[in-house]
């Protein structure tokens, strides 16, 4: 087929649609509700994954966050046996930091789960705070603290159990205002602390958008709450060795956990790019699950374009009979309809893509920390299917044309 005849039928199919606007309009809107859902999810889910994935790698590429089960993003709940894991030990910390050679910090956290705890300053009061027991080399290895003002605490001050503090920026803000908050001294869950430090927020963190942490050394922690047995132990690899170090912490809470030899761990060691690895895997299940969904569209958006197409056979019988008549091919009129059928699901896929774009913007304007956009793969990909659909659906009719006889055709009303 030449280029001219080529333009000459994509001009055709124009007209043709262009003088049926409201027709092809109702035909193609189920491909463009199948794309335009399409590219919205993919914009969201691209923008949810660069948000969470800058989350998840801040904590470090070296580092290693060691609990009881897994941390992260998970398919499955807990099965029973990891509910009846028992909680890691401060000595399983110390240990750790003495045998593995290829670590460069350790640092246990401990933490008191399902208890909310408040904050008061003066007036001023902040609830539900996020307070972790950790040691100096939390500061160093978990890539969330970035002291603004003052200082951190020492491992000396965890050990005589000092009652001081580092703050996060939302604490600062909420207690202190336009106040110097170093020296001051904050009651936590009715308990005194002095404020030897504040900490800058995260670039992207765990705790979300809010920044109400309180960190208090280990040893003060333990004293305030006697029966918090929760810890997790963040682990700091030396530059290039991660996967020995992954052996040595893996080796060291066998030993310390006296688990046989021939049986899995009974503790998880999670890294940021595992944990990448897990979201990713539940965001690629969530988008398959959703082009699945779209594509119901797709196909009542194609059963749609194959009825036109059908009726646009029939009111054109006569005008396929003189192009047969003045020597049409069967492959011209074979060409002709598919390239109709193409352009209208074409323009229902740019269509598409505006509307996906639109749903990406009113994701972006509601959710201010998602940065939704649309990926260029994902309008390429729109374009390609809507115009595969066209073609898909739009073989049937024009091959019903193409076999029409001339006389049988010139003789139609």
């Amino acid at each position: 087929m030449t280029k001219l005849a080529f333009s000459n039928g994509l001009l055709l199919a124009f007209q043709t649609i262009r003088s049926h606007k409201m027709r092809a309009f109702l035909t193609v809107l189920g491909v463009i509700i199948g794309t335009g859902t399409i590219i919205g999810v993919a914009a969201i889910l691209t923008g949810f994954d660069a948000n969470m994935t800058a989350v998840l790698r801040s904590f470090g590429p070296n580092s290693i966050i060691v609990f009881k089960f897994p941390v992260g993003f998970r398919v499955n709940n807990l099965s029973p046996e990891e509910r009846t894991r028992k909680s890691l030990t401060y000595d399983n910390a110390l240990h750790l930091r003495e045998r593995c050679r290829s670590v460069e910090n350790v640092s246990a956290m401990l933490f008191v789960n399902n208890s909310m705890v408040n904050a008061k300053y003066m007036g001023n009061d902040m609830y539900d705070v996020n307070l972790m027991g950790v040691e100096e080399g939390y500061a160093s290895g978990s890539g969330q603290v970035d002291i603004r003002v003052g200082r951190f605490f020492t491992d000396e001050e965890s050990h005589r159990r000092m009652p001081v503090a580092v703050i996060g920026a939302d604490i600062e803000k909420g207690l202190f205002a336009n106040l110097d908050p170093i020296g001051k001294h904050i009651t936590v869950g009715g308990h005194e602390f002095t404020v030897i430090g504040t900490m800058l927020r995260p670039a992207a963190s765990f705790f979300g958008d809010t920044d109400s942490r309180i960190l208090l050394p280990y040893g003060t922690m333990q004293k305030m709450y006697p029966n918090a047995r929760e810890n997790a132990i963040v682990v700091t690899a030396i530059n290039g060795k991660l996967p020995q170090a992954l052996d040595e912490v893996r080796t060291v809470l066998r030993i310390d956990r006296r688990v046989p030899y021939d049986k899995p761990d009974t503790f998880a060691l999670s890294t940021a790019e595992q944990m990448v690895a897990d979201f990713r895997q539940i965001t690629s299940m969530t988008f398959l699950v959703m082009v699945v969904l779209s594509s119901i569209g797709l196909l009542v958006g194609g059963i749609g374009v194959m009825n036109i197409m059908l009726v646009s056979v029939t009111e054109r019988t006569y005008e396929i009979g003189i192009r047969k008549a003045l020597g049409a091919r069967k492959f011209d009129i074979l060409v002709q309809f598919l390239i109709e059928a193409a352009a209208l699901t074409g323009i229902g896929g740019i269509a598409g893509i505006m509307f996906g774009w639109a749903i990406s913007m009113i994701a972006r304007l509601v959710f201010t920390s998602l940065p939704a956009a649309v990926p260029a793969w994902a309008a390429v990909t729109g374009i390609v299917v809507s115009v595969g659909v066209g073609l898909f659906f739009g073989i049937w009719p024009a091959n019903k044309a193409a076999r029409l006889d001339p006389v049988v055709a010139l003789r139609y009303e």
